[in-house]
Parts: structure tokens; sequence; C-alpha cells
């Protein structure tokens, strides 16, 4: 989980690969390098963020026409200086690389024998020996990308330089996301369109497979086959000043102010077309008409997207759903029914294990997958028949916020799609529905200014050491979401179960230093809820109630009690997502952790 970018210019690249690599800083941020080519190769690499690069190059005056850089998130060996990308063999290959080779140690051996001397713990290193020991041969860095590519087994993103080859630029992506940037009179590479954005819009997403090689004003792609191709150029519609703070101190805070917008965004073509099978693409309503049961598929944020969806999904459309992590699925020998939709959920719609339980579903006989992702032409869309695309635009802080509830506007559409194929939405109850969906923005901004009342909770907060939340019904993963946001940015160990669960052994963990968040909307499950409560203060638990204003609770001894907007049905679940949001925010805030860039963690996950 890191950034790559690289740069092929008629100018210094290095301010490019710096910019670049701050853009990219929310992917991966222990360490950071750049290799830029002046004679000789000239690489700069630091533990720690980009800034610090940055300041190296300066002060070794580092410039040149062509380069590559990388911010890295550890898989392999420790966060060090010599395990910092990018890697060189024999000052003459430097090699930045995203993705896991799971040969890497059978290659590392080979190289030994053959004389190679390795200096780091990655299996990165391998690549830039195992280039190198080709090169060697053929002079011919293209070929010698080809052939090491080749032999790799595992996913990787590459770019390529070598000393004795100043106007040379090789990539070459497998599993992982890498891109090309068509700039005037240049060429920049990287793992995101974010990093090339400053410099142009036009830009090119390699296949799986492809091997791309530019020069001066030369761009050749070549397949896996070795057969060269042409790959569409796109213009990216992704603004510069979303990747900028504004008036905002971090972009956590910026994106979880940003959900009105980013839903009536979302919202936009559902509200003008109602629930229509288009929404989800050409040919949707034939590829649904005859679905039985509905497989969801996800990691982290988005598998509590998911466990929402099942609610909704079951109960209003009639068939059973799964929810499982994708990292479990794509391990285990699944029964697969043809008749069933798989649903993937992917911010970055490059998340390794939800794509590789996509690919593992379709080889065991899957029909119909739909994606649902916040990102156009990533991976998991272009491997899916369906696509519902949210419009949450960027999202830069690792704890996902804006991305989630846009997700659960986007399931939400499916559910009633799925409804109305099946004759089971009538037409006063879609415009219904719809009038409900249209009123979420106004109750998000509502639960946003409870903000104030939240900070005074999150003072109390930030001096504990473990928290619990609980939830009932559709309300429970909103506890889980909230349990997961308070474990990512401030480290405070929390769990979320639900309610009825507490007598079966959570209960035993509760005294007066556990404090026990509970979502308590006004539904069908509140005096239930309301129970399960008393459970708590009987045994000195402190409780946090995020309740509807017509819930009818009152603060009292041990009972603080704040109030969401009123109850909104079954689109509840997304107002409720927003008060958990803030009480992680600023409970991180109070304790001083690194909010947008927690330690461990990393945006875009494309490894196991």
């Amino acid at each position: 989980m890191c950034g790559i970018v690289g740069a092929l210019a008629k100018r210094n690249v290095t301010p490019i690969l710096i910019d670049g690599l701050k853009r990219l800083e929310y992917r991966g941020y222990d360490s950071a390098g750049i290799a830029v080519l002046n004679g000789t190769i000239q690489r700069v690499r630091k533990v720690g963020r980009v800034v610090e690069t940055e300041q190296a190059a300066q002060q070794s005056n580092v410039q040149g026409f062509l380069g590559i850089g990388h911010t890295r998130w550890a898989t392999h060996g420790g966060v060090t200086e010599p395990n910092a990308h990018p890697h060189i063999s024999a000052e003459l290959i430097a090699v930045v690389h995203n993705g896991i080779i799971e040969n890497h140690e059978a290659k590392r051996e080979e190289l030994k024998a053959r004389g190679y001397h390795f200096e780091s713990q990655t299996d990165t290193e391998v690549i830039a020996h195992l280039i190198h020991w080709h090169y060697a041969q053929s002079k011919d860095l293209l070929a010698s990308v080809q052939i090491a590519t080749e032999e790799l087994i595992g996913a990787y993103a590459i770019a390529v330089i070598a000393a004795d080859r100043p106007d040379e630029l090789v990539c070459a992506r497998m599993g992982c996301p890498l891109l090309i940037g068509l700039g005037q009179d240049e060429f920049l590479v990287a793992s995101d369109v974010s990093a090339v954005i400053a410099h142009t819009r036009k830009v090119i997403f390699l296949d799986e497979g492809d091997v791309s090689w530019m020069r001066p004003n030369d761009l050749v792609i070549f397949d896996r086959h070795r057969l060269k191709v042409q790959r569409s150029v796109h213009t990216s519609d992704v603004s510069l000043a979303s990747l900028e703070l504004g008036p905002y101190n971090h972009f956590m805070q910026k994106e979880i102010h940003e959900q009105p917008q980013a839903i009536a965004d979302t919202m936009d073509a559902i509200l003008e077309q109602g629930f229509s099978p288009l929404l989800l693409g050409e040919g949707a309503e034939e590829r649904l008409q005859g679905c039985t049961g509905v497989q969801i598929i996800a990691c982290g944020t988005s598998y509590y997207a998911g466990c929402i969806a099942r609610y909704w999904i079951e109960a209003l459309v009639g068939i059973p759903c799964q929810v499982e992590i994708a990292s479990e699925y794509r391990y285990r020998e699944v029964a697969i029914d043809p008749n069933h939709l798989l649903v993937t959920i992917s911010q970055s719609g490059e998340t390794l294990d939800t794509m590789e339980a996509l690919k593992y579903a379709k080889q065991r006989g899957l029909k119909t997958a739909l994606s649902i992702c916040n990102v156009p032409e990533s991976a998991i869309p272009r491997h899916s028949e369906l696509v519902f695309y949210t419009r949450a635009g960027a999202e830069i802080g690792v704890a996902s916020t804006k991305a989630f509830t846009t997700q659960l506007v986007g399931l939400f559409a499916l559910t009633m799609i799925l409804s109305k194929i099946r004759g089971k939405l009538t037409a006063a109850q879609e415009a219904a529905y719809l009038d409900e969906l249209r009123h979420v923005p106004v109750s998000i901004q509502h639960a946003l200014n409870l903000e104030p009342q939240i900070h005074v909770w999150a003072e109390r907060f930030a001096k504990k050491d473990h928290a619990l939340f609980l939830g009932r019904g559709v309300h429970y993963p909103i506890a889980m979401e909230g349990a997961l946001k308070l474990k990512e940015i401030t480290y405070i160990h929390a769990e979320a179960y639900a309610a009825g669960e507490l007598k079966h052994g959570p209960l035993a963990l509760v005294d007066d230093s556990m404090p026990v968040v509970v979502i308590a909307p006004n539904d069908a499950l509140l005096e239930k809820l309301k129970s399960n409560m008393q459970e708590v203060r009987a045994r000195g638990g402190e409780l946090f109630v995020f309740a509807d204003q017509d819930s009818h609770f009152t603060d009292s001894d041990g009972v603080h009690v704040i109030r969401t907007p009123r109850h909104t049905g079954l689109l509840s679940p997304i107002v409720h997502a927003i008060p958990v949001q803030l009480l992680a925010y600023h409970t991180a805030l109070a304790r001083g952790t690194d909010v947008d860039k927690p330690r461990n963690l990393a945006k875009s996950v494309t490894v196991e």
C-alpha cells in the first residue's frame, strides 16, 4: 500500500515527483524517496514524511529530466532507509514498486547465487536485480522489464529507469493500479490520478499485464502477450480543489463536512431517473430479472455498508442476502448460485482482496457482478458487468467517511431497484422513498450541527483506553463503524456488539471506566435497546447515547444524550454515521494523534 510517481519531461522533474508524492502520501507515509537521472542516478530516501525527502533533495540539489518516486507503507521489512524505495541495482537500474511479489524468496536465492548483494529486506529489491540481470545481457530496458515481470508471481505496479538510458521510462502493472498522464511534451506515471492532476487531466489506465515504454514524444504500450495495443485516453474530472485542505485543519474534517454535498451529488441521477435499473448500466434489468439472492463482498468500512444493505434487501426485496469479508471469501470453498448477484464495494476500486474475491467468484461460475465504487475506470468496475459510481469526490483521509455514506446511498438504490423489478415497489412507494432520500442531505447537515456537543464528549473519551459501542438491527453496523473509526485514528481499543449480546459475555467488561456508546434511533427495537442500556447502568457503566429527537431520552446520572434529527426511517443509518465520525475525529484531536495518517494504516489497500 503505497504510491508511485514518475516523470519524463523537458524540465526538472524533481518538483513534479515531490508534488506527486505529497498528493499520494495518504496511500503510505512511513518513508519516501526519489531517484533522478542526471548522468548518474541521484537517489534520496528518508524515513518519515515526504517533506523530509523534499528537504534532502533540495540540500543535494537533485535535478534531472527523468525520475521516479515512491512513498511507502511497510510490508516486507521494517521502516528503515535501506528498505525505502527506490531500489537500485549496480548503480544502473532503479525501481519503485507497489504490491507484493509472492515468489521473492526463491528469486532472492537465485540472484544471490548469481552474485547479487541485497541491502534490504524488501521484495522490491528482487525486481531491481532481476531487471539488471536481464539488462546486463541485452542492453534493452523494455525487453528486460518484460522478461523480468514474466518471472514474477504476485501483484505489482513498477516504474523503472536505467542510468545509461536518459530518455527512457518503462512501467508495468499486474494487480495494482498504474496510469500514464499525458502532459505537454512530457509523460507522467502514477498509481493515482491525484498525483498528476496538477499537470494534466489526460490519462491512460494500463490494463492487467501491460508494459509501457516512454521516450520523448513517443509512447508504446504492450499487452501481456507483448503485442502493441492502444489504450483509451480519459479526461479526469477530479478537481484540484478537492485535493486541497482549504479552510479545514484535516482532510477527515473536510470530508465529514462534505457529506451533504457528496450525497446530493450521488443522488442526482437517482432523483432524476427514479429507481431505474439503468442506474446500474445497460442491460441491468435483464441481468437482475431472475436474481434470487445477493452476495456482498467488501473489506473494512465498506463491509459495514454491506451489512446495512443486508437488512434493507431481505426486508424490502424478500430475497436472501449474505455479506462476507473479501479476504475470507476468497480463501474458502464457496457455493456459487449463478442466479445470485455478487456486489463488491470498494472506495478505490483497487482493493486487492475484493478484486481477487471477484475473480474467484467468476471462476466458479458467477454470471453477474455489480461494483459500487468511487473511482471511475478502476480495476473492480472494469471487471464487473454492472456499476454504480458514488460521487463522493477524492477521499484523502485514511479513515473513510463520505465514501461510506455515499456507498449506503448506492446500496439503498440497489435495494429499491431489485424491489421494483420483483414487483414489490408501487409507484406511490417509490415516490415516498425518493422524497425521503431527497431530505437526507439536510438531515446530515443537522447532524453536523451537533459538533460542539460531540466535542465535549470527545474530551472525556480522550482519557479512556477502551470503549464499547452498541446497536440493534440495521444500526448495529453503525456501532461497528463507530468502533472502527475510534480505533483507527485515536488508538483507543473499541469493540461493537449487537446490544442483545451484552448478557452473553461483553457485560463482564462494563464498569465505571468503560464508556458505552449507544446508537438509539426511534425504531421498532428502541424499547429492547432501552432494556440493554439498563443492564449497563446496573453495572456502573456510563452511557453516551445518540438518539433521535423523538426517542424521549433525557440526561440523567451516568446517561448522556445527544439528539440527532427526527427519525429518518430506513435511511436512518446514513444520518447516524455522522455523529460517530465526529466523535472519533474530536477524540483524536484531544489525544493529539495524526488524524489523516494514523499509524500502521494506509488508504488504498492493494496488498493482502
